[in-house]
């Protein structure tokens, strides 16, 4: 067991050394932070020092409708590896940027929450922590594009007579003007 703990000592070492201050100042929120860039900029010295070396990768897949990102970041010594992983959602409709933004503000979030747990970096004075709840702006919900499958199971539920389970349904989801129109005159028809 010994000899185990031994083979991450590097990581132990690189917590306890890494220094990322938060340089960088959000002046729209006021307050101070980090980025990713950051970190690794911090971190190359110690890469170096201890012979190690550090991965991150990034993959994008559906989940329950919303486009994630995750970003895992490996470190190794060569003979053990240790990762850990961030997710971010991506908004490809966000106000004032194109996809590319898009999925690079995700990447970016993704990638600095990945390196700050794996490297136990301290983000309590982060807007995301802000000490002030009424301050903090709730995030807006991504609504999930409304599926043919979905669709059909809203019009069956109003002819089984449960309209007014697809009336309070109906926000949760992005859909065309017609579905809507739809759903809403069924609903009317089938509660008189």
């Amino acid at each position: 067991m010994a000899k185990e703990i031994k083979k991450i000592d590097y990581l132990v070492a690189i917590q306890s050394e890494l220094k990322a201050p938060k340089n960088q100042f959000n002046s729209f929120g006021k307050y101070k932070y980090r980025s990713a860039e950051d970190i690794l900029e911090a971190l190359k010295p110690l890469l170096k020092k201890y012979s190690c070396y550090l991965t991150i990768t990034e993959t994008t897949k559906e989940i329950a409708g919303y486009l994630v990102l995750t970003s895992k970041v490996s470190i190794s010594d060569g003979d053990k590896t240790i990762f850990v992983e961030a997710q971010a959602g991506v908004n490809p409709e966000r106000k004032g940027m194109d996809i590319a933004q898009s999925f690079g503000s995700s990447s970016s979030y993704a990638k600095k929450y990945a390196l700050g747990n794996l490297f136990l970096l301290d983000d309590t004075k982060d807007a995301d922590s802000t000490t002030n709840p009424k301050e903090v702006k709730p995030v807006a919900k991504i609504k999930p594009t409304m599926t043919t499958d979905i669709y059909n199971a809203m019009l069956e539920y109003i002819n089984t007579g449960k309209g007014s389970v697809v009336s309070a349904k109906m926000d949760n989801y992005k859909m065309t003007k017609k579905q809507s129109d739809t759903l809403t005159r069924m609903i009317k028809e089938n509660t008189k």
